[in-house]
């Protein structure tokens, strides 16, 4: 068998590699993919396999699905364009006769009113479509969303957000790149739908004292009205229309899209998820911002 990941060159393709290899892949049949593969060559150092793979330039997709039977497919950043994008890859995997395709979605991505959500679902039923044979992993946020959060808070004491009383179930990058090799490395998740996610679902007063912990000092959760949201967020630099989607995503959390602590992913990986307080001081370097 031999995996391709894509965009390896990024926080979780990155991880999700280290897990194969620390579960037992042979390099030589891991590969490794990103638009720059540059930013690949300690892997290469490794002996893995580095391609170039750009999902917005469909003539590097089939090159680098040679000889490859299974991928996983890491959703992509380019907002707007990432349901055209993704397809590329499905074809392509179609056409490369792809044997399983997992592919990083968002928590209940076909139902939700998550304001990230309809891209995701878009390539689920792309997915679906294509016939290729699939696992979709659903993954709730990542802890280290929060890392900004935290850090500024290092200076002033709150962390702010519309969430109101929401919660996240959230877990680190590591816990989903675990997830996602166990899933491309064995037999019996094909046609499988996880939710996946942290063992709890925080509040933002669990993350204010989190934060508090991390950071050295007190620090309090300051809830804001979405008004009062998107106000803080331009005054901080942000343009109207990502300050908007920010307090979205923060409507979703009060509305506890991420609020679902799904014991799937920690059985899949053998281990509870990472904590909260733990996740976010492996990540936030306090020396940095205090």
């Amino acid at each position: 068998m031999t995996i391709l990941v894509t965009a390896a060159s990024g926080h979780l393709g990155r991880l999700v590699v280290e897990s194969l290899l620390a579960r037992g892949a042979d390099p030589a049949h891991v590969v490794a993919s990103a638009r720059d593969t540059s930013k690949l060559e300690e892997l290469a150092a490794r002996g893995i396999r580095t391609v170039e793979l750009d999902y917005a330039r469909p003539e590097t997709i089939a090159p680098a699905l040679e000889v490859v039977d299974t991928v996983l497919l890491v959703s992509g950043t380019d907002f707007g364009n990432r349901a055209a994008q993704h397809r590329n890859v499905i074809d392509a995997a179609k056409a490369a006769g792809v044997t399983k395709l997992v592919y990083t979605s968002a928590p209940h991505a076909t139902t939700t009113s998550l304001a990230v959500a309809p891209e995701h679902k878009a390539t689920e039923e792309a997915i679906a479509a294509s016939g290729v044979p699939a696992v979709i992993v659903r993954n709730n946020w990542y802890t280290e969303n929060y890392v900004p959060d935290v850090s500024l808070a290092a200076s002033t004491g709150v962390i702010a957000s519309s969430a109101g009383d929401g919660r996240v179930a959230s877990a680190t990058r590591a816990d989903f790149a675990e997830g996602a090799a166990v899933v491309l490395l064995e037999d019996g998740h094909l046609g499988r739908v996880y939710e996946f996610s942290g063992d709890v679902a925080w509040s933002f007063d669990d993350l204010a004292a989190a934060a508090s912990e991390v950071v050295g000092r007190e620090v309090v959760y300051t809830p804001l009205t979405t008004e009062e949201r998107i106000a803080a967020l331009e005054a901080a630099g942000l343009d109207a229309g990502t300050a908007g989607f920010v307090a979205a995503l923060d409507t979703g959390i009060r509305e506890s899209a991420l609020a679902d602590a799904d014991p799937t992913l920690s059985r899949l990986i053998g281990r509870p998820t990472t904590p909260l307080t733990e996740g976010l001081r492996a990540a936030v370097k306090v020396d940095a911002v205090a």
